[in-house]
C-alpha cells in the first residue's frame, strides 16, 4: 500500500515538473505576426517647428508596456508608483488615446502620434528596431548598436521637426 502511495506521489510530481517546463506558444495577432510584449523606459524629445506652429520643444518620458505589432496593440504609459498615466490602443480600424479621464479617437495610429507628439513616428520600423532589425526609414537613423544593453535610439532630422526617440528594456 505504502509503495502504491509512494508511486502516485512520484507520479503527480512528475507531471508537476513536466508541466512547469512547457512554454505556451505565443498568440497570434491579426496580421499573422507573432504578437510580442515589452517593457522598460521610453523618451520623446520633438523640436520646435515653426511650421506647425510649435513654438517650443516636447519632451516626456515614461515607464511603458507595449504589446501587439504594427497593427494591432496596445502602450501603457506608466506613472512612477506603476498606475497608468495613459492608453493608447490601435487596430486596422482605428486608435484611440485614454488619459486623464478622457478617450479620444483618431482614424489610424500615425493621425494619434503626429497630433500628440507633434512627429511622425514610423511604427511599422519601430517594432522591427525593437526585434533588433536594422530596417532604413526615410529621414529617421536608428542606432541598435547597444540593442544587446536593451539600448535603442532612433532619431529624425529631416523633415523637421527634428525628433529623438530613446528606448531602454527591460530584460
Amino acid at each position: 500500500m505504502r509503495a502504491r502511495y509512494l508511486a502516485a506521489i512520484g507520479f503527480c510530481l512528475a507531471c508537476f515538473l513536466i508541466a512547469g517546463c512547457a512554454v505556451p506558444k505565443r498568440a497570434e495577432s491579426l496580421n499573422s505576426s507573432p504578437a510580442s510584449f515589452w517593457q522598460g523606459r521610453l523618451a520623446v524629445h520633438t523640436d520646435p517647428d515653426a511650421s506647425r506652429s510649435q513654438t517650443q520643444a516636447q519632451a516626456f518620458s515614461a515607464a511603458f508596456e507595449l504589446r501587439g505589432n504594427a497593427e494591432t496593440g496596445e502602450l501603457l504609459l506608466l506613472t512612477p508608483l506603476g498606475s497608468t498615466a495613459a492608453a493608447i490602443r490601435w487596430t486596422p480600424n482605428g486608435a484611440e488615446l485614454q488619459a486623464q479621464g478622457n478617450t479620444r479617437q483618431f482614424g489610424n495610429l500615425q493621425q494619434l502620434i503626429l497630433q500628440t507628439l507633434g512627429s511622425d513616428v514610423p511604427v511599422s520600423a519601430l517594432f522591427l528596431w525593437l526585434r533588433g532589425h536594422d530596417i532604413e526609414v526615410d529621414g529617421w537613423q536608428v542606432d541598435l548598436s547597444q540593442s544587446g544593453q536593451g539600448k535603442i535610439v532612433a532619431s529624425r532630422r529631416q523633415p523637421p521637426p527634428t525628433t529623438q526617440l530613446r528606448l531602454i528594456l527591460e530584460q
